[in-house]
């Protein structure tokens, strides 16, 4: 049985705190945060707490916090060498206080208030310092089910940039053809089976060889009615963007 401490109240520290208590093999002591009002649903199934003094002895101390606060934290902890770890993509390791025995478990995914997250799909990126953290660590993601990865700093903050393009770019893509179809009282359903099939291709292919489009066709003709269509300025700048590096990475003019 692997004891955490869970510290934070955010979106990714409520699915943690789930994941957790659907696991046999682990036991959360406590939940910390600065408001107990945010974690209060949760006070008759952990003990919540609001003050870092009363926090017990755990196996792992996990700061599911704001990037700009885990400096903070991890140096206002009233204990030292004991694993403590964030969950963040683009901090380093070395952020944690050094009084600590650190380590980073950082899940790659999104994570939604209300939408559900099956934590076996979800890769965790694990960092430490010495065998025994990685080792802990690993235990921790295995009993959540999840296929776990030995990743460096630097390569935790190249895929959080990466991810940054697949999710938060994609998803920005996806509100502007929201936009674009709404305005013209088209429902945006319709877009749906060619995003997830869109998705699904990369699955099995690269990205380069799953590209199609009028850009990658040089489909001139196509491509001027589409910009001719485009009221919004910054909209046509983007479609302008992509179409242009799409024609470069495949060869055209």
């Amino acid at each position: 049985m692997i004891s955490v401490t869970l510290l934070g109240a955010g979106n990714l520290a409520m699915h943690l705190y789930k994941a957790f208590s659907e696991s046999d093999a682990i036991i959360v002591n406590q939940w910390y945060n600065r408001s107990l009002d945010k974690i209060s649903s949760y006070k008759n199934e952990v003990k919540t707490i609001d003050r870092l003094d009363k926090l017990n002895k755990a196996d792992i101390y996990i700061l599911a916090i704001s990037d700009d606060s885990i400096d903070e934290i991890s140096s206002a902890l009233p204990f030292d060498n004991r694993l403590v770890v964030h969950t963040s993509g683009s901090v380093s390791i070395h952020h944690l206080d050094k009084k600590h025995i650190r380590g980073v478990f950082y899940p790659l995914q999104t994570f939604t208030k209300d939408a559900d997250v099956n934590f076996k799909e979800v890769p965790i990126c694990i960092e430490a310092l010495d065998k025994n953290s990685y080792t802990t660590l690993k235990t921790l993601g295995d009993a959540m089910g999840c296929t776990t990865y030995k990743i460096s700093t630097e390569q935790r903050q190249t895929l959080h940039l990466s991810a940054v393009y697949v999710n938060n770019f994609v998803n920005q893509l996806y509100r502007i053809a929201h936009e674009i179809s709404d305005a013209k009282s088209i429902n945006f359903d319709i877009l749906k089976p060619l995003i997830l099939e869109t998705a699904r291709k990369v699955q099995t292919m690269s990205p380069y060889m799953a590209q199609t489009g009028p850009a990658k066709r040089n489909d001139k003709k196509t491509i001027k009615r589409h910009l001719k269509l485009i009221e919004n300025q910054e909209h046509k700048a983007i479609y302008e963007l992509l179409t242009k590096s799409i024609k470069k990475t495949h060869g055209q003019r």
